[in-house]
């Protein structure tokens, strides 16, 4: 049985991140949100473009300011009869000891380097006309964007392996780029296995008929909760369907898993009875177990294989526990990095984000396996505080819905205290 440390490494060893050349697409940046980078951006030019105001105010040339001693009672400059609003493409000079009224975003005029804000100021009504008083003395720059000061022409704007955010997106149409070269979208196909299971899809159409279920019977919730977190994670899901423990009706549903998709899915089946073929499956097609169980509860009966593929990288299988609480957790826990690191994403990325949290409640484990404890993350003050829920069974999906976070109790640990640190997954 591998520790949670090694089947971690065993499965990022495995997987080979797209290559930018192969396996990238040009798209929009409108369909951008949440893709890699499959190369770095670079600037096409200064940002800002020009000096620009940043706050309403009186742009003037500090230099005035010193030669009148910062006297502030004699400090009054003439002001300028145009003022500058943003978007005029204005070549404006201004002249010695004067002010020029100017607004955010306005490009400033030639021979000025400084504003001061208008509050600041004071506009006196004298026999010689009007004229602008300082009420406080502006630091040299103030209030001034200067060209190029975010980022000159021809500087790397984000790298390769970014994933873009709407941030990411805004500086991008900022220097005037609306297409961006993307590594393609991992696809991930899903099947769920089991006698006991009814596709959601089945039971829609005879609901009507019947009203309930048939002793024994369960809907297939693994297939549409794994779909959601494959989509979550940035893959592309392909979900194709549940399907009864019967080894040749699985072997076409694998084969066709293997001819459409980069990774394979697949819940129920995994452990050790008579109905769990995943396993001697996906041998029968070739694959390489590299990991049969994992010392993780929820999740311990976890199947790692790879499949090769002519012409093309080897297939990641994974092969889950059929309750759901055990196939959510093994997929936070070690596949969502998997797609992570296949779609080319940062290394900080490949896996999961743990932080220290206080328990609001007694937390219990058994202590011979890494165990796994769903609940909430709240902070009080910017304390992170851990809420565990009441029910840890690991085919009640019903108890992990609203799951923020999971504690994590390590091996031999078998109490923490209400009030004490417990490492937390971020979820």
């Amino acid at each position: 049985m591998l520790s949670v440390a090694e089947a971690e490494k065993i499965i990022l060893n495995l997987i080979h991140p797209f290559n930018s050349e192969q396996d990238s697409e040009l798209i929009e940046i409108s369909q951008g949100l949440q893709r890699i980078l499959a190369t770095d951006i670079y600037s096409n030019w200064d940002l800002p473009h020009w000096h620009s105001a940043a706050m309403d105010g009186y742009a003037l040339h500090y230099a005035d300011l010193v030669d009148l001693e910062l006297n502030l009672e004699a400090c009054q400059f003439a002001i300028a009869p145009t003022a500058i609003a943003a978007g005029h493409n204005n070549q404006l000079t201004l002249g010695n000891r004067e002010a020029m009224r100017i607004f955010t975003g306005g490009m400033m005029p030639l021979g000025a380097d400084t504003v001061i804000m208008q509050e600041d100021t004071e506009v006196v009504m004298t026999e010689a006309g009007k004229f602008l008083k300082l009420k406080a003395k502006p630091t040299q720059g103030e209030y001034v964007r200067r060209q190029g000061e975010y980022i000159k022409a021809g500087d790397k704007l984000l790298g390769a392996g970014t994933r873009l955010g709407a941030t990411e997106i805004g500086a991008i149409a900022a220097i005037g780029q609306s297409q961006v070269q993307v590594l393609r979208q991992p696809k991930v196909a899903i099947i769920s296995t089991g006698d006991e299971l009814v596709s959601l899809a089945s039971f829609a159409k005879t609901a009507h008929h019947h009203g309930t279920l048939a002793s024994g019977q369960i809907i297939d919730s693994n297939l549409h909760a794994l779909a959601a977190l494959v989509t979550q994670a940035g893959a592309i899901a392909i979900p194709l369907g549940t399907v009864a423990d019967d080894r040749q009706a699985m072997r076409e549903l694998f084969q066709r898993a293997i001819a459409e998709a980069d990774l394979i899915i697949s819940s129920g089946g995994v452990s050790v009875g008579d109905y769990d073929h995943v396993e001697q499956l996906l041998e029968s097609l070739g694959a390489d177990i590299h990991g049969r169980s994992v010392a993780i509860k929820p999740g311990k009966p976890l199947t790692v294989a790879t499949i090769s593929k002519p012409a093309h990288r080897p297939i990641i299988c994974f092969g889950l526990p059929g309750n759901p609480a055990s196939a959510m957790i093994c997929f936070w826990r070690f596949i969502r990095g998997a797609i992570a690191k296949l779609n080319g994403a940062n290394p900080r990325e490949w896996v999961p984000q743990f932080i220290q949290a206080h328990t609001t409640q007694d937390l219990h484990s058994q202590g011979r396996r890494e165990t796994y404890l769903w609940g909430e993350l709240t902070y009080v003050k910017g304390k992170p505080l851990f809420a565990p829920k009441q029910n840890y069974s690991s085919g009640n999906l019903v108890s992990i819905t609203s799951t923020k976070a999971i504690a994590v109790m390590r091996v031999h640990q078998t109490y923490v205290p209400q009030g004490d640190q417990v490492l937390v997954m971020v979820i």
